[in-house]
């Protein structure tokens, strides 16, 4: 029976990449003094192929452009300060997210989630999106001391829900981090689609979070049989 399921935050709940764009155009405009002599649109693209869909840190990204543009005036502690103080004003999240959640909650399904990064910039965006009251339990990497694909914060995550690895589904975007570390524990993984990743081995794929609700009801189904 499944009892929880368990969400990725970046790329899964939050559309990760036009929230960012999103940002970077209204930081652009906030430091314009700093940054005029960069197209806006040069300056988001750069962002974007050093940031690496956000594996790569923010600070590496802010003095790498600095470095590259030879900005002057604005260190990349202000821009990383900037991010820290404003992404969560340009959260988009993915479409049906509420009402997805809201579904599952009403459901009786308990909900948790798994996030890697930095505390305070990971709770800002979950509440930029307004869901966190929706979650029993939410992991950050950083506070937690460790990281997805690491076992030990699914463990963790599992016995703080109080339940088994198979009474729990895990819904993610990435294959390595997300989908196999979740199978690895035991639980069921749903990968949320995307283009930058191909022949991912989940148990069930979605395009919409709306879809996620009929496939946890099937196989909670099949789990009673």
């Amino acid at each position: 029976m499944i009892k929880a399921i368990v969400f990725d935050l970046d790329g899964t709940l939050l559309d990760r990449e036009a929230s960012i764009d999103l940002f970077l155009e209204r930081q652009y405009d906030r430091l314009k003094p700093w940054l005029k002599n960069i197209p806006k649109n040069t300056f988001i693209k750069r962002f974007n192929e050093l940031e690496e869909r956000g594996y790569v840190w923010k600070e590496h990204v802010y003095k790498k452009l600095i470095e590259e543009f030879n900005i002057s005036g604005c260190s990349s502690e202000l821009l990383v300060q900037d991010y820290t103080d404003h992404f969560q004003e340009s959260c988009i999240p993915y479409p049906g997210l509420h009402t997805m959640l809201q579904t599952l909650r009403e459901k009786g399904y308990k909900l948790g989630m798994i996030t890697n990064g930095l505390e305070l910039v990971q709770t800002r965006s979950i509440q930029g999106l307004g869901i966190e009251p929706f979650f029993d339990e939410i992991l950050i990497s950083v506070k937690e001391g460790c990281a997805k694909p690491d076992p030990e914060i699914f463990n963790r995550a599992l016995n703080r829900l109080d339940i088994t690895s198979t009474e729990a589904i895990f819904v993610g975007d990435h294959a390595e981090k997300d989908i196999s570390a979740a199978q690895h524990v035991g639980m069921k993984a749903v990968w949320k689609k995307h283009t930058y990743s191909q022949n991912v081995q989940a148990d069930a794929e979605i395009d919409e979070l709306s879809e996620l609700i009929e496939i946890v009801q099937l196989w909670d189904r099949s789990a009673v049989r």
